[in-house]
């Protein structure tokens, strides 16, 4: 199986930038898509962006389009998710995520097989 470290959170106020790194390491697969989710508390986990590990086909969420890019770095094995002009409603632990087959439904949790533990991002007003 794929091991998942999400790295980059923090404190950033409102209008400002971050960038997430997902470093995966284990059984590693050419073809594998790659993921990054949110949750806020008392909410869903929610689809922020993939990409095909592979393919280079990204996909992201509307609320996020235009903001956020999602990259990788093949040889480093490691995702990234550069984020500007994040809003405060945009606090939420994130996490990253590795789905080892073709999937179809980007945005459902249940697609991905592999979860890193999360990192912390707090958007201040």
């Amino acid at each position: 199986q794929v091991q998942l470290v999400e790295s980059g959170g923090g404190l950033v106020q409102a209008g400002g930038s971050l960038r997430l790194s997902c470093a995966a390491s284990g059984r590693t697969f050419s073809n594998y898509a790659m993921g990054w989710f949110r949750q806020a508390p008392g909410k869903e986990r929610e689809f922020v962006s993939a990409r095909s590990w592979s393919g280079g086909s990204t996909y992201y969420a509307d609320s996020v389009k235009g903001r956020f890019t999602i990259s990788r770095d093949n040889a480093k094995n490691t995702v990234y998710l550069q984020m500007n002009s994040l809003k405060p409603e945009e606090t939420a632990i994130y996490y990253c995520a590795a789905a080892r087959f073709y999937i179809s439904d980007y945005e459902k949790t249940g697609s991905y097989d592999s979860w890193g533990q999360g990192t912390q991002v707090t958007v201040s007003s």
